[in-house]
């Protein structure tokens, strides 16, 4: 797909990287609220996590909510690294994005996503795409699972589709609904409700050699 696009196509790149890494870490509660609203298609959800630009250093505290009309709406909150796997220091803050509706000191770590990133920019468009390869999910009870050969485009474009969608298109590739958390989530634990990601999950996230820690060779 990449070698079909135009010539005027950019990818981003910083002191001369183009695929950066990215690790997120993702925050429930214990009876998994957040993944529960998501799996039952509840207006109001939310997500919650830290996430860190491996290769500068940043990270930052997001809550991602859902406005009037739907849309998702993302806040975020620039965070130490250090404190990555916990909410303490921006307890305030995720308390104030969610409205008060949750004891926010019963959230903690759930689940951590690691890839590596490639953003593509189509000047014709005014679109962007971006290429998530090199998957990597843990959750809090040590399960893991690597996704080596899988790759998750996203397009951002307007009322016009993009190079990249008409490219994926032709090649027999439609939208399908995923999300890092709770499809990652479903995929390592099956007593999960996972409606709206089942076939997602049965045709990309079934690993050739079964469930591993993310460490391991």
């Amino acid at each position: 797909m990449i070698a079909e696009l135009v010539p005027t196509t950019r990818v981003l790149e910083i002191g001369g990287i183009r695929s950066f890494a990215y690790d997120s870490v993702y925050f429930d509660t214990p009876d998994l609220t957040s993944y529960l609203l998501a799996a039952r298609r509840r207006r109001h959800r939310f997500k919650i996590r830290t996430r860190t630009y491996v290769d500068s250093d940043l990270c930052f505290l997001e809550v991602k909510t859902r406005d009037a009309r739907g849309a998702t709406v993302k806040d975020r909150l620039p965070y130490s690294p250090v404190d990555r796997a916990t909410i303490g220091p921006g307890r305030d803050y995720v308390d104030t994005m969610l409205g008060g509706r949750y004891d926010i000191a019963a959230f903690a770590p759930t689940l951590v996503t690691r890839y590596q990133r490639t953003t593509l920019y189509l000047p014709a468009t005014d679109s962007r795409a971006t290429v998530d390869t090199d998957l990597a999910l843990e959750d809090a009870h040590g399960r893991g699972l690597r996704l080596p050969g899988l790759a998750i485009v996203e397009t951002k474009t307007g009322s016009t589709a993009s190079a990249v969608d008409r490219l994926l298109w032709a090649r027999g590739h439609r939208p399908t609904q995923v999300s890092k958390y709770a499809t990652g989530l479903a995929a390592l634990r099956p007593d999960l409700p996972d409606g709206p990601w089942r076939r997602t999950l049965r045709r990309h996230f079934v690993p050739a050699d079964g469930y591993c820690p993310v460490h391991a060779a």
